[in-house]
């Protein structure tokens, strides 16, 4: 493990956390994008994406092992959670791929609840499933969406999907379940080529953040939830994020606000192949509304995590630094675990007030 020192509101870099056992095929060709998760016996457990020979992709336990002092030093692996079984998980490209997982416990429910992409046929889609203990999980199926100006969002591909931890209120004023989604709205030709979706009003062409609601209880309900009031939450807006953007960790709340990490990519796209050239992805900041998460407070003009160490500069996808999971202990610390060039996964560390410092200064101006 290792630190470097950080300028306010910036991480700490505490180290890689969890690297591939090369002798475990099912996951010999990387281990990143882990869910973080406090389980119901208080200890804190990694859900990462475990990747075999052709991307073939399961998703993993693992128990985080603390020293003395409380700080991160390895993990104890427990296994496989969740791996490519049903229909829309399975393709004859890879075989299958159920990958980047968040975790979020929803109190009010009782329910942890993990949203992934499942790589089925199509392209990846973003998928349900629910537990009581980190453990045993029991799959809801895709999201399901509600038209947007009468294009259908299930149609495309979506990927970094997260639930809000607590209800919100909706644009139509009802207490809803909220998530933070990616849609590729393009759709793609049989020659392989992407073409805009018809979506009448919208600027914004690239891959952003989109916010979506469903009513409440539509999980308790023991039926899928249907998402709908969609609303553009985040596109590019920085140098260091031109290509796209999508979300990282989970909300949290902070006072009347909710704290998210995010990556933002640059580099370019070869129509036609969908390959990324020279890419960079980097983690910035977003303070959204309390009440209203539609509204956002405040955004880091440059990135917190870049992929300056040499296990985010080289691996299977190089230049790569993906925050999925967060871990907010109560001395106020703030550990992320992020995954290193689709190969490794490391931990870093802020203190909250000091992440929320260029926020604060820039409310108080």
């Amino acid at each position: 493990m290792y630190a470097l020192q950080t300028e306010p509101g910036q991480l700490q870099r505490l180290g890689i956390i969890m690297e591939p056992d090369l002798a475990d095929p099912r996951e010999a060709a990387g281990v990143l994008n882990p869910a973080a998760s406090r389980g119901p016996d208080g200890a804190l457990y990694l859900l990462p994406r475990l990747v075999g020979a052709g991307n073939y992709s399961r998703i993993g336990l693992a128990r985080v092992v603390h020293d003395r002092q409380g700080d991160p030093r390895g993990v104890e692996r427990l296994g496989v959670v969740l791996e490519p079984e049903e229909p829309y998980e399975r393709n004859s490209r890879t075989g299958g791929g159920v990958e980047d997982p968040r975790v979020t416990y929803l109190a009010a429910l009782q329910t942890y609840v993990m949203t992934y992409t499942a790589y089925g046929e199509d392209g990846p889609r973003i998928a349900l499933a629910i537990s009581h203990d980190l453990v045993h999980w029991r799959r809801r199926g895709p999201v399901q969406f509600a038209p947007h100006h009468g294009f259908d969002l299930g149609t495309v591909d979506n990927k970094d999907a997260m639930l809000f931890p607590e209800p919100v209120p909706a644009p139509d004023r009802r207490p809803a379940l909220a998530l933070i989604h990616r849609p590729d709205l393009r759709l793609r030709r049989p020659d392989g080529v992407r073409v805009r979706a018809p979506l009448p009003g919208l600027r914004e062409k690239r891959p952003s953040m989109w916010l979506s609601y469903a009513p409440l209880d539509a999980l308790a309900a023991e039926r899928r939830p249907v998402f709908g009031q969609h609303h553009l939450l985040a596109g590019p807006a920085q140098p260091w994020e031109r290509l796209k953007v999508g979300g990282g960790t989970p909300p949290l709340r902070v006072g009347n606000a909710w704290l998210l990490l995010y990556h933002g990519v640059t580099g370019r796209i070869v129509e036609g192949q969908d390959q990324q050239r020279g890419v960079h992805y980097r983690a910035g900041l977003l303070l959204l509304a309390g009440q209203d998460p539609r509204r956002i407070l405040y955004r880091s003009a440059q990135s917190i995590l870049a992929p300056d160490a040499a296990a985010e500069r080289l691996g299977v996808v190089p230049r790569v630094v993906f925050p999925t999971g967060l871990d907010a202990r109560p001395d106020g610390l703030l550990d992320i675990y992020y995954g290193m060039a689709d190969t490794r996964i490391g931990v870093a560390r802020a203190w909250l007030d000091d992440l929320l410092a260029p926020a604060r200064a820039q409310s108080a101006a």
